[in-house]
């Protein structure tokens, strides 16, 4: 079912949550009309890292805008006037605000579609045997919704006293100047006659006293205004107390908990989504309810009256200040990487002793060019981040190796720092954090290994392990999750590695023949055996053979591989088993076993010579192969290849991948020509060598016509 649809039938908070995501960035209309296109675009496949992946970025934008045009075009009758008025502003209003940034577009929609995925997963899971559990967790977060109600009401009531108090205070520094200004007009009769002072004195007088009446009780309703608001910020900051207590004390924790035991094979420890969006309320109401304080104490510092307001004001600017150094140390946390702003390299060593909190300030592993970044918030999905575009790293210090380490083994880390103030430097904060583990190579020839030891470290590192332990091994099951996940991803396909295709690779990394999966279970790897020794007979690891296979798989094989036209994991024996009961011509992709980066053809033929049926297999092509001519079209010009193992014909299978003909015909004649190019030219070296004739003029001259010819077909096709 779609998901859209899905989330319309959610209710209470889930219902709340899911509407939140919507806005003027994003309207919930656009949505709703677009619901089938937007669920059917790949918005996962752009990088919101890479700024080249903008370009796919803006056509989906463009696509988005057509197909909303085209949603408005179709609308008919009294209702559809207003609906294509209203979805025609909403095509402007999306190409306004993201033309220039179709960046943020996706990483919006992106947002949308993974938190409508989570709250339609939860709230199925509330119908499972957990259900309970669910029902105590949605009775919680109603507490907490219920709990920022409240101190919504509170704020904006404060809020409509502090206006009212600052009014009234206004009003009362009018009425005090209209005090100043009859005192001196009262002050200025004794200038006058004594006749005219008698006449004008009276009336001065009685205003003046009328006046200061008021003055005086109303700077005694001023002062209950005051101690009033006072009390229901206490009010309000302890309330903020206790929530921000139930928010960080127990629900952070929890995820921090659930994360903690996720990186042990548990279950994913959820979105960060809610945490998020309750503690942005919770900084918005503490800084809403802090203005507020300042502004109390502006006016009290504008017309101080005597009174405990001031000792009320020092002891609420604490108690806010408090509460959001709270909050913002707190909340420090690392979803992705990397988050910071300045990045240093670090080796091993130095990241265990900042860990141990010893001084490593001046102690860095190696120079990075560009390593300053300026943060940048993000409106559409509320988050902060630093990009850093054009790092680059100048020069590496590298330790001492230990035994059989390689430099491909050495591993280092990357220590982003930042440093941030609140409310105008009275706060001032500085963070740290690091990276993931990352190698340092100077060759290209060095990628694959050090390619094994990232993996090996982000697959089998424990929580909250010692820069940077992990095992020595791990069950062959374990390795297998960890291939399978990195094959998908680095071949992007959604078919990964099979139960036969990882027997088979037991079978080589354990040079085993047992086809039982079982029998693998509880078999362990060890790093040496994964990428330090080589597999017998050859002269590369079992990770340089199977990164070799990705490799080529990625470059040349994608499309082929997810058709499922390559078996690939088959060694020779298997093949010949496979095909030997399958009619001639009958062929099957395989992985080679001798050469890193190869896939051979292996196909039935009857030898007539000595009367009986074989199966015979190609030399291994590579990537140099692939870079000349394609998979398909080598397959199309082998005539002898008939059918696809089991009983496909070919041309059902590649044919749509075949070179157009015309390229085909160009390509014949090319090598025709040249091969006949080549030919004269040894007719031309072996005369000039032998003989020094005339004739080797003509030979010369026809083979620079002849080279000439070449030029103009070339030309022409």
């Amino acid at each position: 079912m779609a998901v859209w649809i899905q989330a319309q039938q959610l209710q209470g908070d889930a219902l709340h949550q899911m509407q939140s995501l919507y806005g003027q960035h994003f309207p919930i209309e656009v949505r709703h009309y677009l619901s089938q296109w937007i669920e059917g675009q790949l918005w996962d496949a752009i990088d919101l890292e890479n700024p080249q992946e903008e370009i796919k970025a803006k056509r989906l934008l463009d696509s988005l805008i057509q197909e909303l045009q085209k949603k408005a075009e179709h609308q008919v009758g009294e209702d559809g006037f207003l609906l294509k008025i209203k979805l025609g502003h909403y095509a402007s209003q999306l190409k306004s605000t993201y033309d220039r940034c179709p960046l943020e577009l996706v990483r919006c929609i992106k947002h949308i579609l993974y938190t409508e995925q989570r709250l339609v997963r939860e709230a199925t899971n509330s119908s499972s045997p957990v259900g309970s559990l669910m029902d105590s967790m949605s009775q919680k977060y109603h507490q907490i919704n219920q709990a920022f109600e409240e101190l919504r009401v509170l704020t904006q009531d404060t809020e409509n006293d502090l206006r009212k108090l600052q009014h009234n205070q206004e009003y009362f520094i009018i009425q005090y100047q209209e005090s100043l200004r009859i005192q001196a007009q009262l002050s200025s009769l004794a200038t006058l006659p004594p006749a005219d002072r008698q006449l004008r004195e009276p009336s001065l007088l009685s205003k003046r006293a009328t006046v200061e009446a008021w003055l005086t009780r109303e700077a005694n309703t001023l002062q209950k205004y005051r101690l009033g608001l006072a009390e229901k910020h206490q009010k309000t900051l302890a309330l903020l107390r206790k929530q921000q207590t139930v928010i960080l004390d127990d629900e952070l924790i929890q995820w921090k908990r659930r994360q903690q035991l996720a990186g042990n094979g548990g279950p994913p420890e959820g979105g960060l989504d809610i945490l998020q969006s309750w503690c942005e309320k919770l900084a918005e109401t503490i800084w809403q309810n802090r203005q507020q304080i300042r502004r109390a104490e502006h006016l009290r510092q504008q017309l101080p009256i005597p009174g405990p307001i001031e000792e009320m004001l020092t002891e609420l600017n604490s108690t806010i200040t408090d509460i959001i150094s709270t909050l913002v140390t707190s909340t420090f946390i690392i979803e992705k990487q990397p988050p910071q702003v300045k990045a240093t390299i670090i080796s091993e060593q130095q990241a265990k002793a900042l860990l141990k909190n010893e001084n490593t300030r001046n102690d860095i592993s190696g120079e990075i060019l560009n390593n300053n970044c300026v943060m940048e918030y993000h409106q559409t999905t509320g988050t902060l981040s630093a990009h850093f575009r054009n790092m680059s790293l100048k020069r590496i210090r590298r330790s001492d190796r230990r035994g059989a380490e390689s430099v491909t083994e050495e591993k280092f880390t990357i220590l982003f720092e930042s440093q941030f103030s609140v409310g105008g430097n009275e706060l001032v904060f500085q963070v740290k954090t690091l990276s993931l583990p990352v190698v340092v190579i100077v060759h290209g020839s060095q990628d694959n290994n050090a390619t094994a030891t990232v993996l090996w470290d982000n697959a089998f590192a424990e929580p909250g392990r010692v820069p940077f332990i992990v095992p020595d091994k791990v069950l062959w099951p374990q390795l297998c999750e960890a291939l399978n996940m990195k094959y998908k991803a680095e071949v992007q396909s959604n078919r990964g590695l099979s139960e036969g295709n990882l027997v088979f690779l037991a079978q080589k990394a354990f040079s085993s023949s047992s086809v039982n999966p079982e029998d693998y279970r509880n078999m362990t790897m060890t790093w040496s055996q994964f990428n330090r020794e080589s597999l017998p007979g050859r002269n590369f690891t079992f990770w340089q053979w199977f990164d070799g296979v990705m490799e080529l798989t990625k470059k040349h094989l994608k499309p082929h591989w997810n058709d499922g036209a390559i078996l690939g994991f088959v060694n020779k024996q298997q093949a010949q088993d496979m095909l030997m009961s399958k009619p001639n011509g009958t062929f099957l992709l395989r992985f080679s076993d001798s050469e890193i980066g190869g896939i051979t053809i292996a196909w039935c033929v009857y030898v007539f010579f000595i009367g009986e049926r074989m199966v015979w297999n190609l030399m291994p092509y590579t990537t140099k192969d692939f870079s000349i001519r394609s998979l398909a079209d080598r397959i199309s010009d082998l005539n002898h290849l008939l059918f696809l193992y089991p009983d496909r014909p070919k041309d059902e299978v590649f044919s749509k991948y075949y070179t157009p003909p015309l390229c085909k015909l160009e390509l014949y004649l090319s090598t025709y020509f040249s091969s006949f190019l080549t030919f004269y030219i040894y007719i031309y070296i072996y005369i000039y060598t032998n003989y020094h004739s005339k004739s080797l003029r003509s030979v010369f001259l026809f083979c620079f016509v002849f080279k000439k010819l070449i030029l103009l077909f070339h030309k022409d096709v």
